[in-house]
This record gives C-alpha cells, sequence and structure tokens, in this order.
C-alpha cells in the first residue's frame, strides 16, 4: 500500500522552490502569479497524462454536471473543460435544468458512480435551493470524487490519511509552498470557516509535515462571520500569513497587516466600479494598500482561481490511477 501511494505523496509535495511572480517594485509586496503557478502545474499533469497513456492506460475522463443557468457556473465549468483539454484529459459536461428533482440528480450521480469511463465526477455548485447540496457531494463516490466534497475525504484529510483535497486549498497550499512562504512555526490567520474552503485550508497548514498527508506545522487562527473586526484586526497583526477567505470586498485592509506577511486572497466578489460603472472582480483584501506592507500578496483575478482549476485538473489524474482505493476505502463504500 505504501509503495503505491507514493506518486500521491509526491503530488503533494513541493516540485521546488522556483519563485513564479511579477516583479516587485521596491518596498512593495511580490505579486504572486497564480496564472504562472498554475501553468507549470497544468505542464507537470500534461506529462503525467502523457506517460500515463502511453503505458497502455485509458485516457482519464472528468464528468461534470452543471445544474441550471448560472452565468458564474457556467463560466466556471467552461475553464475547467477547457484545462482539461490543454492536459490531454477527456471530459464531458451533463446539463440539467434547474427542475431536476433530487433523486433525478442522485439517480444521475449513481449513473456516473457506475461508469467505468468515467474517472472524475463533479456537481458544480451552488444547486438550486431545493436540492440538498450535502446529500449530493456524499452521493459522488469518493475515488472518484474531484472535488474532495465527501465526508470520506474530508474526514481523512482531517487525520492527516491521504484523500482527495478541495481543489482551492490545495491551490492554496501549493502557492504558499512552491512560492517558499515558511509555515513551519508560523502564525497564520484563516478570515472565513466554509467547509469547502476555509476550514480545509486551515487544516492543511497546521497539521503535522511528518505524516502520510503532511501539513504545514503552522499555528493556525480562525475568524468568521462573529469575529469582531477590531479582534480580527489582533489577530492579524500579529500573523505571519493571512489566507482571507470570507467573500467580503476589502476586509483585511493595511492597518491589519504586519510589515513582511505574506496575504493569500481567496476571496472573489462582482462589484460596481464607482467610476466607470462596470462590473469588476475583486477580493477579500484592500489589494493597493496592503502590498505596500506585505512581502507577498495574490491579486484578484489571477492569483487563487487559477490554481484551483489546476489542482482539479491533478485530482482527475489521481482519480483515474486510482491511487485513493485503500482496503479501508473499499469497505467503507462497498
Amino acid at each position: 500500500m505504501a509503495t503505491a501511494l507514493c506518486p500521491l505523496r509526491a503530488a503533494l509535495r513541493p516540485r521546488g522552490r522556483r519563485l513564479l511572480h511579477l516583479s516587485a517594485a521596491r518596498n512593495d509586496a511580490v505579486v504572486i502569479s497564480g496564472r504562472k503557478l498554475a501553468r507549470q502545474i497544468r505542464q507537470e499533469a500534461r506529462h503525467e497524462v502523457e506517460q500515463w497513456v502511453a503505458a497502455g492506460n485509458k485516457r482519464p475522463h472528468l464528468s461534470v454536471v452543471l445544474v441550471g443557468e448560472n452565468p458564474a457556473s457556467h463560466s466556471y465549468v467552461l475553464n475547467k473543460t477547457k484545462a482539461a483539454a490543454d492536459v490531454g484529459i477527456s471530459s464531458e459536461t451533463i446539463l440539467r435544468p434547474a427542475s431536476i428533482t433530487e433523486e433525478e440528480l442522485l439517480d444521475l450521480i449513481g449513473k456516473l458512480n457506475n461508469d467505468a469511463n468515467v474517472d472524475g465526477l463533479l456537481v458544480q455548485l451552488p444547486l438550486p435551493e431545493h436540492i440538498d447540496e450535502r446529500k449530493i457531494c456524499n452521493a459522488v463516490t469518493p475515488d472518484k470524487d474531484v472535488d474532495g466534497f465527501h465526508v470520506i475525504n474530508v474526514g481523512r484529510m482531517c487525520l492527516d490519511q491521504y484523500s482527495m483535497l478541495p481543489a482551492t486549498p490545495w491551490g492554496v497550499w501549493e502557492i504558499i509552498k512552491r512560492t517558499g512562504i515558511p509555515t513551519l512555526g508560523k502564525n497564520v490567520v484563516v478570515a472565513g470557516r466554509s467547509k469547502n474552503v476555509g476550514m480545509p485550508i486551515a487544516m492543511l497548514l497546521h497539521t503535522d509535515g511528518r505524516h502520510e498527508r503532511p501539513g504545514g506545522d503552522a499555528t493556525v487562527t480562525i475568524s468568521h462571520r462573529y469575529t469582531p473586526k477590531e479582534q480580527l484586526k489582533q489577530h492579524t497583526i500579529r500573523a505571519d500569513i493571512v489566507v482571507a477567505a470570507a467573500g467580503i470586498p476589502n476586509l483585511i485592509t493595511a492597518d491589519m497587516i504586519k510589515e513582511g506577511a505574506a496575504v493569500i486572497d481567496v476571496g472573489i466578489t462582482r462589484v460596481q466600479d464607482p467610476v466607470t460603472a462596470k462590473s469588476r472582480l475583486v477580493g477579500d483584501v484592500d489589494f493597493e494598500g496592503v502590498k505596500k506592507k506585505a512581502s507577498y500578496i495574490t491579486p484578484v483575478p489571477g492569483g487563487v482561481g487559477p490554481m484551483t482549476v489546476a489542482m482539479l485538473m491533478k485530482n482527475t489524474i489521481i482519480a483515474a490511477k486510482k491511487l485513493l482505493k485503500p482496503k479501508e476505502l473499499e469497505a467503507l463504500t462497498a
């Protein structure tokens, strides 16, 4: 078992310490280019797929279920299928109307679970209000669950075991590792406690680096909607790394950051520009203000977003190689 999982362990460790970022002016933070890092990871994924297929294996296949007409969801899914084509993964998007019943959606997932041609399977969130998202996430078989949302994958991640890691938290972790930002013994604040983003990021950063799924050995504080702004500032001003994942524009401002901190902005909100009246994407961090104090910062867009898609491709390859099929997982899903 340990030998079979070696490729997965390698996937969870950094590929090197190359700094991939944009040039920074003196005294300003290094702006980490998520797009450059994502291109590097997709190149690794492309090479891995080529080797896998050349060895006589079936080309990895990703199935995406898209319910309803949410424009953002359609855009996200298009980005995922384009990335799949770029790295040599075949994919399909299965469209269903917002009126689909929960039972019909569960039946579709069951068929895809049993389809040997499907390696990776995800149901794009959010779903219509009449559908229980947790029930849907748990319906996807764990070894095809490339979103990493199944309760078994979440549980294994929390126990520092090999699992399908959620793509956005894994993307944040890769940004930190590949940029060379130290975590061991460092103070980290994660603003946001969502089960799909904030909580997994905190788990990856604070857990033991010597375990099966190595973590960052950091001291992590999690804030949430009931954390008063002044109390949040007391935590962030001492933090070596701040990960903003609350979905609140400009939540993190320059006065909340200590000199030299690394700031990772996971938030993404569409707002109307007061000058041009056009809509634009912003993060949870006051980028212009914070970059004058931080040592590293990610932009929005172009930071965490491209990394999320890149890590989804990595998960699809892991699913195709059946690297997450230990005996205890087989017993649980039998």
